[in-house]
């Protein structure tokens, strides 16, 4: 029996991290704010109700789980400068 294999995302991790630094809320009350300065129960209720589909559920997603766990500050030196 073969072991499943983990498919290789098409961003490096590092790139990743440096894109959700970057990616800003697309719609709604926080529009154009970074996702990663969405405020946290605004966050849970999308986990709660349904992400939206494609890369910005994805992202949300990613969001998600770093505000869970209180890892939002090691986003603070790869936002972009305003």
């Amino acid at each position: 029996m073969r072991d499943k294999q983990k498919s290789s995302p098409s961003l490096s991790d590092q790139e990743q991290l440096l894109q959700l630094a970057q990616y800003r809320m697309p719609f709604g009350k926080y529009t154009n704010r970074l996702l990663i300065d969405l405020p946290e129960p605004y966050v849970v209720w999308f986990a709660n109700k349904g992400f939206p589909e494609g890369k910005l559920g994805e992202m949300m997603r990613i969001v998600h789980e770093i505000k869970i766990n209180g890892l939002e500050y090691l986003f603070e030196p790869l936002k972009p400068k305003n």
